[in-house]
């Protein structure tokens, strides 16, 4: 599987601050990875998924936007 490290834009964040793997971000086909988990990427500025290793890390200088 993946195991690289994707890095994001804050705009590739959902409203809750997060992306979900396998993602097309990763270069990956939806058919033949694992099943979609959610990661919260905005607490900590990084995430792992369990299944395939991937990280998806948010870019340096990127800004999560808190709050409504």
């Amino acid at each position: 599987m993946s195991q690289g490290v994707v890095e994001l834009k804050a705009k590739d964040l959902n409203a809750h601050g997060g992306v979900f793997c396998p993602s097309p971000l990763a270069d990956m086909k939806l058919w033949n990875s694992h099943p979609k988990v959610y990661l919260d990427v905005a607490k900590t500025g990084e995430g792992k998924c369990p299944y395939c290793g991937t990280v998806y890390r948010l870019a340096a200088g990127e800004q999560v936007a808190h709050g409504h």
